[in-house]
């Protein structure tokens, strides 16, 4: 069990340890947790390019020591192109392959949006520094990231663009340890440091980037980059006992997020880690899984207000009262999937960032853009093709997201950053390690270390059981199946879970940050 990290200078925790001393040096350097973040969300698309990239998405939350909390939303829409007429004879949007990359990435437009907010002083090209040098010189290659890039080779390596030359240059997966080398992506990320984040859509660099889209058949065009930019929705929140909860608006699940936590904070649980614990909280995200997957989606299809229900105390109790405590609703349900980087920093001023940002599936489309050496997004593959509905493929709409960044603000003077990795399972990651902290006084690391659960698929796996991880009580597995629910276990602690991670920020400015051990991440202080 790893313990609790403590400073009062600055903090960064990531799913990798180069990522977050990255941000830790951009702290050093005078810079604000803002700045630090887009570090490490260049460094995460360098040194974990199978959970993310530039060619993908990402959401912020930022509170602000003026106790203020904003967000940004970098989110690219379907391309004009990506109509039903393209996907004609296809049942679903493919998942791999130049089909599957049919929306903007937004990723780097958050970056500029979040720092044109920010305030802090430090040039891009040092923000993007660490993140050429590894990409330049190369980064050996985790445990993690040789494992599924041997799982997923086989549907990666045949698809159009650079993807085998970067990630199979001896004709096969890289192996743990061995050297990633990514000198395309290198240049890349120099332009952007060079020319503004705005040549990603609008510069030489889109120019790049269009043509490779182009010749590779994916429908994302010069005029869909250009049209693109990030957008700054007020976040969602609720009241529980003791704390004002934020989460992402819609595209994203941060409504099912706020749910769960709002849904158990009426149902009395008395202990960590027992029966009424997991029961209570599995029971809740069903509820809200429910919810949102019939209203959550781009708020411009959107007929749903989000924030009403969570500022509806009768309907949030109604909602609790559906929970039986002592049976499990029968399940399931289609579960979301997609792999992802959370990220967290604080700085000495009392500013605390909670970012997440993505590809997707492990490497996305599988679309690496040989001019530039960007892995492109596969997330509008989770648009049905329909006439209309609920995530129904339309241009311009922006696909469902499962991407939530979390913060708390406790009226006590705590700032809590969290979040994790894991499609469907974020918002029950957060469910627990929030509860744990928040709700029974676990410490901070232990509250993200300890066994976990997930509800539904996994990925590449159909069964829609409740996975449980070694090391909860004996009783609490039979109490569980005994009350109805599939359950599975799956052994110790397991990636399967998330890579979640935790900043807090105490009234007297002392910081506390906790890592995943189920990743490669670090909690990096002064």
């Amino acid at each position: 069990m790893r313990h609790t990290v403590r400073s009062y200078r600055g903090m960064v925790t990531a799913p990798h340890h180069l990522a977050a001393q990255a941000g830790l040096d951009v702290l050093r350097d005078d810079g604000t947790a803002i700045e630090a973040s887009v570090a490490v969300a260049a460094t995460l698309a360098v040194v974990y390019p199978h959970m993310t990239g530039i060619g993908g998405d990402g959401f912020w939350l930022i509170a602000e020591p003026d106790g203020s909390v904003h967000a940004v939303h970098g989110c690219g829409g379907a391309a004009g192109a990506a109509d039903l007429a393209l996907y004609a004879g296809h049942e679903t949007v493919p998942t791999r392959g130049p089909l599957a990359a049919n929306t903007v990435a937004g990723a780097v437009s958050a970056w500029a949006a979040v720092l044109e907010q920010g305030g802090g002083t430090l040039p891009l090209a040092r923000l993007l520094r660490d993140a050429i040098h590894h990409a330049e010189n190369g980064v050996a290659v985790t445990r993690g990231g040789a494992e599924i890039a041997a799982a997923k080779g086989g549907e990666l390596r045949g698809q159009p663009g650079a993807y085998a030359a970067i990630f199979e240059p001896d004709g096969r997966p890289l192996r743990e340890g061995e050297r990633l080398l990514q000198p395309l992506l290198a240049e890349t990320l120099r332009r952007i440091g060079s020319d503004g984040a705005d040549g990603f859509y609008r510069g030489a660099l889109a120019v790049l980037l269009a043509e490779d889209l182009a010749a590779l058949g994916s429908p994302v065009a010069a005029a869909d980059l250009a049209a693109h930019a990030a957008t700054r929705p007020t976040p969602l929140h609720t009241r529980i006992a003791g704390a004002e909860l934020y989460n992402s608006a819609s595209p994203t699940q941060g409504l099912a997020s706020l749910l769960i936590l709002a849904l158990f904070d009426r149902l009395g649980a008395a202990t960590a880690n027992g029966f009424e614990h997991v029961h209570g909280l599995v029971e809740a995200t069903k509820q809200a899984f429910l919810l949102r997957d019939q209203h959550v989606g781009d708020r411009a299809f959107q007929a749903f207000d989000d924030q009403a229900l969570l500022d509806d105390a009768a309907a949030l109790d109604a909602l609790a009262a559906q929970i039986d405590p002592a049976t499990a609703l029968p399940w399931p349900r289609p579960a979301a999937l997609g792999d992802t980087c959370w990220f967290g920093a604080a700085d000495s001023e009392g500013r605390v960032v909670s970012a997440i940002q993505s590809t997707y599936f492990e490497f996305g489309s599988g679309l690496v853009l040989p001019q530039t050496g960007v892995t492109w997004q596969n997330r509008g593959s989770s648009f049905r093709l329909a006439a209309d509905g609920w995530n129904a493929l339309r241009p311009t709409r922006k696909p469902f997201h499962t991407l939530n960044p979390a913060l708390a603000r406790f009226d006590d003077g705590r700032t809590m950053a969290y979040g994790t990795m894991g499609g469907e399972g974020q918002p029950q990651t957060q469910a627990a390690l929030f509860s744990r902290y928040a709700r029974f006084g676990v410490g901070l690391q232990e509250a993200v270390s300890a066994p976990r659960w997930l509800l539904g698929r996994t990925w590449g796996d159909q069964s829609t059981t409740l996975k449980i991880e070694d090391g909860f009580a004996p009783d609490v597995y039979a109490a569980l199946a005994a009350a109805g629910h599939d359950v599975e276990r799956v052994g110790p602690t397991t990636a399967m879970m998330g890579h979640a991670g935790a900043i807090v920020r105490s009234a007297d400015g002392m910081l506390e940050g906790a890592t995943d051990p189920r990743s490669d991440g670090q909690v990096a202080a002064w």
